[in-house]
């Protein structure tokens, strides 16, 4: 959490962070990345997990931008948004989040016997859209019965075996709408950005 990191509520450091938000990828405690697509590219570039034409790069770029624009409604109202707020901007994102789920629909159906968007091979956009969608269907379950092409997807990048390792050390989210905790350690921890015990 940023305050166990930087020892301090992310408020008092916030302002010294490279575009003062989160998440950033800290690098041998001396390099900053920030955003979460910048994120991914570096990694993807670190694990061997970008394409290898100048085209191909893009395409999957394309494909992690769309699947960021899912996070401005999803986090807010997972992470932050509780009680008589919660619901309203629930079902206030559907319709966009139902619009991005038949995207990606559609681009798989273009090669339905490949489980990823660019085929066998699992690149950065793929882990973008897995976990927005997921995250997606956390709150409306039913987003996907449209869809058998993005289930594949999620279904095939939850059995890359480091994927699995990841999902089963992952800290559950709890208590979405009410007072959304991450459990780590056993431990209900706030999705916010300040230790509250």
């Amino acid at each position: 959490m940023a305050w166990e990191y930087f020892e301090k509520p992310w408020n008092e450091v916030k302002h010294s962070v490279i575009f003062k938000q989160l998440p950033i990828l800290v690098i041998n405690e001396t390099d900053t990345i920030a955003h979460n697509g910048s994120i991914l590219r570096y990694l993807a570039g670190q694990a061997g997990m970008m394409p290898n034409d100048l085209v191909s790069i893009h395409k999957a770029d394309a494909i992690l931008e769309a699947a960021q624009e899912m996070f401005a409604p999803l986090n807010p109202t997972m992470n932050f948004a509780i009680g008589a707020d919660y619901e309203p901007k629930n079902l206030k994102m559907l319709p966009s989040l139902d619009s991005k789920v038949n995207d990606f629909e559609r681009l798989l159906a273009l090669d339905p016997a490949a489980p990823f968007f660019m085929g066998n091979a699992p690149y950065h956009c793929d882990f973008s859209v897995y976990h927005h969608v997921s995250m997606a269907q956390r709150v409306h379950p039913n987003i996907l019965d449209r869809a058998p092409h993005v289930k594949q997807l999620l279904s095939a990048v939850e059995a890359l075996p480091w994927v699995q390792y990841y999902l089963d050390q992952r800290p559950d989210l709890i208590e979405v709408g009410r007072e959304p905790k991450l459990v780590i350690d056993g431990r209900p921890v706030p999705t916010g950005v300040m230790r509250t015990d």
